[in-house]
């Protein structure tokens, strides 16, 4: 069952086994929270606690999971790159020149990165109209 337990122990695994020299300067919250089109995933400042919010709509078992592993580490981009996060600012703008991307490369997530652009552009918009949540 996707819930935020479900989603708390994804980000831990990936923070681990792809993001492992980056400190945890904060307490670090993630849970799913509300429903966007356009909106995957967002990170926030929580009083001195980051916050990784994720599409509620993402709890159904038709988004593929590929597609969450991708947003909760784009998150961790937004993270390390100092945004909403007690470590140093890396960049003025989050997605300036691709970073966020070029990132998601260089620690193994290209192809995961592929298959939720070519799903969010064919299947995305006809599964959130459908989905109830």
């Amino acid at each position: 069952m996707r819930d935020d337990i479900w989603l708390k122990e994804k980000l831990e695994k990936i923070w681990e086994l792809l993001f492992p020299e980056i400190p945890k300067g904060n307490n670090v919250h993630v849970k799913f929270k509300g429903k966007s089109l356009r909106r995957f995933g967002c990170i926030k400042s929580k009083g001195k606690d980051s916050l990784i919010e994720i599409n509620s709509l993402f709890k159904d078992e038709r988004v593929p999971e590929y597609v969450i592993d991708t947003t909760l580490a784009h998150e961790l981009v937004h993270y390390m790159h100092g945004f909403h996060s007690p470590l140093p600012r890396k960049y003025q703008h989050p997605h300036k020149g691709g970073i966020v991307d070029k990132e998601l490369i260089k620690r193994g997530f290209g192809y995961n990165l592929k298959l939720e652009k070519v799903w969010a552009k064919n299947q995305w918009e006809k599964l959130f109209k459908i989905i109830k949540i």
